[in-house]
């Protein structure tokens, strides 16, 4: 595939001659792609391989064109429009994430990415239009001049893609450190000043891990850093010949030990939201549990945390909920002030979970309507959504909207974008639920039974 570089900077590009009919080349090049057989030698595999490889590249160059594109056509749009400069685009990262099934934050960040390969790093985008560099690795690239000014970033630009040659055979770390080498020698005072503002950046992170494990991060100075981390292993260093545990295991419960203040990593006080069955609670059934945040948890590990819990050291708590037979969603709750009184905003974010919008799964942030107060939406669960702030800000933007289209078979969300896009949000069952597939007719005759 060959793209000349110039059509890179959106304001030079000039409409394509075939635009009407580049979502069915497209949509055709998936279906055959898709329908392709597989290669019959070793060596026609490995080709195609590479090929395959290079594609995706020009692929994600081709998708750097058209978000860049995006933005101008909205840009120029929203001026014309005379919204205010500091409104302009401010939902964008949020459409261009829904469009590549990915989270505001990534639908952001992309979008600085394709700022950088169609204004400031041409030799990028020609490497990776041609295949010559994956999406991955020109994402490094990015990165790591992204701290600098437009002419430094062309200069390093220039000098690592603008020959081929000059990236063959070269790692992802060796890539990375290149850049910076570069970045050292052109501008050193900009990498003294971006180590500064790093500084302020410090924080702790939590998120899940498979078999039931979480992973703890904190981003640290290196001063900082370091010094946690010896602390942590001079300990282990010290207990581990008298102690069953391996090393590993004494630096992480002596993390958890001196974080909580506890004597023990196990007695670490908890509060566990868990919706379930009666039968799940109170007998050996296998359905699951659910920790907001984390997903799903055998109920057997569930009624082993409530069990541990009730001593005072642990201090565990646990709050029940139930969910109708027929759909698994969460019972109701209204309130007629604006705001979400905080019973309620804590029973929706127990039903939905997560942020709604599809592909974001960004912790909830936010409880707000899903039709506006100002246009008359309601305060009550079934107007209510969880979001992150991201998209929760998103959607004040013109051109989006939030429509509840379903109630009684779970709670579900149509969500318009400005561009004409149509994406369904559906809320989770009720984790453990088993839904009652009795007919309206059975359910009848049940009730005829019961009366007489």
């Amino acid at each position: 595939m060959s793209v000349d570089v110039s059509v890179v900077t959106p304001g030079n590009a000039e409409p394509a001659a075939e635009t009407p009919a580049a979502p069915d080349f497209l949509r055709s090049t998936l279906d055959s792609v898709a329908s392709l057989a597989v290669a019959d030698t070793e060596a026609d595999a490995t080709r195609r391989l590479t090929l395959l490889e290079e594609i995706k590249s020009a692929c994600a160059a081709a998708q750097v064109r058209e978000t860049a594109r995006l933005e101008e056509l909205r840009d120029a749009d929203e001026q014309m429009r005379n919204v205010p400069a500091s409104r302009r685009g401010r939902s964008l990262s949020a459409e261009v994430g829904l469009a590549r099934k990915v989270s505001p934050r990534k639908g952001s960040q992309y979008l600085g990415f394709t700022r950088a390969l169609a204004h400031e790093m041409p030799h990028t985008m020609r490497a990776l239009t041609s295949g010559t560099l994956t999406e991955w690795r020109a994402t490094i690239l990015v990165r790591e001049t992204a701290y600098l000014t437009k002419e430094t970033r062309t200069e390093i630009d220039r000098r690592m893609c603008a020959d081929p040659a000059v990236l063959d055979g070269v790692s992802d770390r060796a890539l990375e450190a290149s850049a910076k080498k570069h970045a050292y020698e052109l501008d050193p005072h900009a990498v003294v000043a971006r180590s500064a503002r790093a500084e302020k950046d410090r924080r702790v992170g939590v998120r899940p891990a498979p078999d039931l494990m979480t992973k703890l991060s904190a981003l640290l100075p290196l001063k900082q850093g370091v010094a946690v981390y010896a602390s942590l292993k001079a300990h282990a260093d010290a207990t581990v010949g008298g102690d069953d545990r391996t090393h590993a295991q004494i630096m992480a419960d002596t993390l958890v030990e001196r974080v909580t203040g506890q004597s023990s990593a196990e007695k670490v006080p908890v509060s566990v939201n868990v919706v379930m069955s009666e039968r799940t609670m109170l007998t050996t059934s296998d359905e699951a549990a659910e920790i907001p945040g984390f997903g799903p948890i055998p109920s057997s590990l569930a009624r082993q945390m409530i069990a541990e819990g009730t001593d005072e050291a642990t201090r565990s708590t646990l709050r029940r909920l139930f969910a109708r037979p027929r759909d698994g969603t969460l019972v109701s709750m209204d309130a007629r002030s604006r705001t979400f009184p905080k019973a309620l905003a804590h029973f929706i974010a127990m039903r939905d979970r997560l942020c709604r919008t599809p592909y974001c799964g960004a912790p909830i942030a936010e409880t707000d309507h899903a039709t506006p107060h100002r246009h008359g939406g309601a305060t009550t669960d079934v107007n209510g959504d969880g979001a992150c702030r991201a998209h929760n800000l998103a959607k004040e933007a013109d051109g989006w909207r939030y429509t509840v289209v379903e109630t009684s078979g779970g709670h579900r969300m149509e969500i318009h974008t400005p561009t004409g896009g149509t994406h369904l949000s559906a809320a989770p069952p009720a984790v453990g639920h088993v839904p009652d597939t009795t007919s309206v007719v059975e359910s009848r005759l049940l009730a005829l039974l019961n009366a007489a």
